[in-house]
């Protein structure tokens, strides 16, 4: 999230509530001799179509029944689909079942016998994990019709104030959490009504004033299931700066009140490089490897692989993403069919209806790249094909996450109100594939 602005002068009639969010908006450096203004993962929804993160369910499940489009999830078209009792699958799962909506779904990415999947209602088990608890993307959540064109779903409740969202399904609710002081989290059980939720931290990591300063707000938080643990990335810095963090919390569920964020301190800090180490995301690769994506302006966006508990590995930082004006941030990654697919956020946000946000996608199909647009042009080199740009009402999308929920795909962003003096609204639209295999959302 996350260029520099001069709230005083551009945010004009924001309100308080937008102002608090903006200004955790993200780190950058002025455009010259800093490179580029920056801006603080996705954030906000991490770590692809599978459990948890950002992305819900299994893909290529291999006898799921159901379909998407049905009110109770009967019959039709479509593998691990909505309302499936027993559906089988999960990628590479050996014997996972499961679908939307299932009771007992097993299964998950790489999960050798781990239960849950899209839609158990007490499914375990994830990407990667041998037995670890939940599912991301389960429950219920609007039917696509398949013979019409994706659009944004009409949301309402606690929308507004919004920046910077993740989600993750987990049990019979959606949970967002997006930047702001402590790490904002709202929850929905049907993806469309909204309701504020508390927040992550009652007051800010002890670890963070000493390593980055006093921040007043937590940026673009990430949120993945993996390893039987829920795994909370975050971000802290200054507007003009790249003196910033990634931090890490964990969480062993989202439903139990005796449970409690566990927080790890810094992942990784960026002072004194060529790189901001804000926005970041979570990505399992095919082998059940988790790994952190992250950046904003400076030299552009930055993969890291990670241990099985969340920690950096050394001598694993390499290069994905950049533009020749540095203006790219906010990476999410998700793998579909044999592709990996890199989403980020080009141009400027946090200046309310002015910003000039834009979401852009490429693809690989290796997780490190190189990651081409529909032309074949590089995004290491600036390449990007469009996802979603401004509407009259709907100003600078970004900050984009994905979700599966059987077999309908949403994306998940933050959008600027035109009509509400530009304050930062949480987004949900319908996602289809082309036949060539991109993304075509129904936003803004």
């Amino acid at each position: 999230m996350r260029s520099r602005v001069d709230t005083a002068s551009s945010t004009g009639a924001l309100s308080a509530l937008a102002l608090t969010v903006m200004s955790g908006c993200g780190t950058g450096g002025d455009t010259g001799a800093q490179g580029g203004d920056g801006r603080p993962v996705a954030a906000s929804v991490s770590s692809g179509p599978w459990e948890g993160g950002k992305g819900g369910g299994g893909e290529g499940a291999a006898a799921g029944s159901g379909g998407a489009g049905t009110s109770a999830g009967a019959g039709g078209a479509g593998t691990g689909g909505m309302g499936s009792a027993a559906g089988t699958g999960g990628m590479g799962s050996a014997a996972g079942t499961g679908g939307m909506g299932s009771a007992a779904g097993t299964g998950g990415m790489e999960s050798a016998a781990g239960t849950g999947g899209t839609g158990a209602a007490e499914g375990t088990g994830g990407m990667g994990a041998a037995a670890g608890t939940g599912g991301a993307g389960s429950g219920g959540g609007p039917s696509i019709e398949t013979d019409r064109l994706p659009a944004a779903l009409a949301l309402s409740g606690d929308i507004q104030g919004v920046h910077d969202p993740s989600i993750v399904r987990a049990g019979e609710l959606y949970h967002v959490f997006s930047t702001g002081p402590g790490i904002a989290i709202r929850t929905s059980a049907d993806l469309v009504h909204w309701s504020l939720a508390g927040s992550v931290f009652s007051a800010t990591p002890e670890w963070v004033a000493s390593a980055v300063g006093d921040v007043d707000a937590l940026w673009a938080p990430d949120i993945s299931f993996w390893g039987g643990l829920y795994h909370l990335y975050y971000a802290a810095s200054f507007f003009g700066t790249n003196r910033s963090c990634i931090g890490h919390a964990t969480r062993d569920s989202l439903q139990a009140p005796e449970s409690r964020w566990l927080d790890h301190g810094a992942v990784v800090c960026s002072e004194g490089t060529d790189y901001n180490a804000i926005d970041p995301n979570v990505v399992i690769d095919e082998r059940g490897t988790p790994w952190l994506v992250f950046g904003s302006f400076w030299s552009g966006l930055k993969l890291m692989q990670l241990t099985l508990a969340g920690a950096p590995v050394a001598g694993t930082l390499t290069s994905i993403a950049s533009r020749p004006s540095t203006a790219i941030e906010a990476p999410f990654i998700v793998r579909r069919g044999e592709h990996y697919y890199l989403f980020a956020s080009f141009d400027t946000c946090c200046t309310g209806a002015s910003s000039t946000y834009k979401i852009m996608v490429g693809r690989s199909q290796a997780l490190a790249g190189p990651y081409v647009d529909r032309l074949g042009n590089r995004m290491l080199d600036g390449g990007g094909s469009r996802v979603l740009t401004s509407s009259a009402r709907w100003r600078g999308p970004g900050s984009n996450g994905l979700i599966r929920a059987g077999e309908s795909w949403y994306n998940i962003y933050h959008s600027y109100d035109a009509d509400a003096d530009g304050m930062s609204v949480l987004r949900i639209a319908e996602l289809s594939w082309d036949t060539g295999g991109w993304p075509e959302s129904g936003g803004p």
